[in-house]
């Protein structure tokens, strides 16, 4: 819950602070669609990582500035121990749902916007997705496990929506067929999932 807030007061902030910036300096939209471009080509190349999380500069930070116990107390984040505070391993996790949060937040807000610059269509329809994300949490990384070939479609996306925003003072994609191309890119992955699934000894790894 705590995740989720956060979540929606981060999205808040920076929706608004994109559409400013969007309508102050029409040149941003190039400089998004560089920076969705580049994520997708990131994550075409890195679809089959294991990211690994021991190896974060984030964690790796908290680890060596903060004193954190070594199981979980429940739901505390952190317990008095000798009169100091010191911190569960619960609050690595709700610091790196928020640095999670904020890259989602850095690669969708430019994408939408790429739809629509209107802040209240942008703001309603994220917090909505974020809400409906926490409800479908167990089908949807059930979806990811299934379909493997998802990540692929998703970094196709990305890359599509990019070079949307980077041609649009020289040639506009109608919005139903930006529409219907990610339908087509998200479905093609999906299928291309069934037929040709993993094996058992490539699915535990």
């Amino acid at each position: 819950m705590l995740g989720v807030l956060g979540a929606i007061v981060l999205r808040m902030v920076m929706i608004l602070i994109g559409a400013w910036l969007v309508a102050k300096f029409h040149w941003i939209l190039y400089v998004f669609g560089a920076f969705l471009l580049a994520t997708g080509v990131k994550m075409l190349v890195f679809a089959d990582k294991t990211p690994d999380f021991e190896a974060n500069p984030i964690v790796r930070w908290l680890r060596g500035h903060l004193a954190l116990t070594t199981g979980l107390h429940g739901e505390r984040l952190w317990i008095v121990r000798d009169s100091a505070r010191v911190f569960t391993p619960l609050f690595l996790v709700l610091v790196m749902i928020g640095f999670t949060d904020f890259v989602f937040a850095v690669d969708s807000i430019p994408a939408i916007l790429a739809i629509t610059a209107d802040p209240f269509i942008v703001l309603t329809s994220n917090i909505f997705a974020i809400l409906g994300l926490r409800a479908l949490y167990f089908l949807l990384a059930d979806m990811a496990a299934r379909f493997h070939l998802l990540s692929y479609g998703l970094a196709v996306v990305l890359m599509f929506v990019g070079t949307k925003m980077l041609v649009v003072d020289f040639f506009k994609i109608p919005v139903l067929v930006a529409l219907g191309v990610v339908a087509a890119v998200l479905a093609a992955s999906i299928a291309a999932s069934l037929l040709w699934p993993l094996r058992a000894a490539e699915a535990a790894r």
